[in-house]
């Protein structure tokens, strides 16, 4: 048995504050036991400006928040799903947009996956900032992954892939057993669907998730909604908090989701998948 811990955050326009709160979690949740972290979306750039800057910026592990991931994993000798940062890389080409990319280090501070974002948030929201338009400053990635780690099989999603669940069930069809979502949803969407879609996931595929979200509900721009929280296989929120800055923690069992798995082997079930049409 394994803990993980959610990291919640406020970030702001400045990277240094934000990084300073990162770390600031990120020691909460070593003390808590947590081997596993998974920081929000944007935890280090949320409301920095320049996306496309500071991808070039971030282009290599040398870059300031890649770099900060590495520093802290091998510090505390524990894994930490980066949220996401603004990466140029080859699906850019262009140089006009980033990838929106989702790192994990290990505790050593070796990158040992990344995951850009499939699914970008182009809608209209009933809050302060109406029309959301990811698709302008980031390009979609377009490759699932699943990362081997000493905690289990580990799923990456982000934000709104969460709408999404044909890739959470693919993701379980390559053995994810835990579902990581490092997230900014609004306060808007979030209030609404967040933990109702998180659970789901986990009930769908019988699968750990774990939803690490922005917390600032009175931003005066972009209200995140937070509500962060560990779900188990059989959708049981197990820790959970509101709004504001903070770390929630629990254990990963998987003896327990494998037994779950035995008991109602869905995927052997399945009789219908969705494939896209040829043109």
């Amino acid at each position: 048995m394994s803990m993980v811990a959610a990291l919640q955050m406020t970030s702001g326009g400045n990277l240094e504050t934000n990084l300073a709160q990162a770390e600031g979690l990120i020691e909460q949740a070593v003390e808590q036991g947590a081997e596993l972290l998974v920081l929000p979306e944007y935890f280090a750039y949320h409301g920095c400006g320049d996306v496309v800057a500071i991808a070039h910026q971030e282009q290599f592990s040398t870059g300031p928040a890649r770099q900060f991931l590495a520093e802290q994993a091998s510090r505390h000798k524990v894994w930490i799903v980066g949220g996401t940062i603004p990466v140029a890389t080859s699906v850019t080409p262009d140089n006009k947009k980033a990838a929106a990319s989702c790192f994990v280090v290990n505790g050593d501070g070796v990158e040992v996956a990344c995951y850009q974002k499939i699914h970008l948030f182009d809608v209209q929201v009933d809050d302060a900032h109406g029309s959301y338009r990811e698709s302008d400053d980031y390009c979609h990635g377009n490759q699932p992954v699943v990362v081997d780690t000493p905690f289990g099989k580990l799923g990456l999603t982000v934000c709104y892939d969460l709408r999404f669940p044909e890739l959470y069930r693919y993701l379980a069809s390559q053995g994810a057993e835990i579902i990581a979502v490092p997230s900014a949803f609004t306060t808007k969407t979030g209030e609404a669907h967040w933990q109702l879609l998180l659970r789901a996931r986990a009930v769908e595929n019988l699968s750990y998730v774990v939803g690490a979200n922005m917390g600032d509900r009175f931003h005066p721009k972009r209200p995140t909604w937070g509500g962060s929280a560990i779900v188990d296989p059989w959708g049981t929120i197990q820790s959970e908090m509101n709004e504001g800055s903070g770390v929630i923690s629990a254990d990963i069992d998987l003896n327990y989701l494998k037994k779950l798995r035995q008991k109602m082997p869905v995927s052997e079930h399945r009789r219908f998948s969705v494939v896209k049409p040829s043109h």
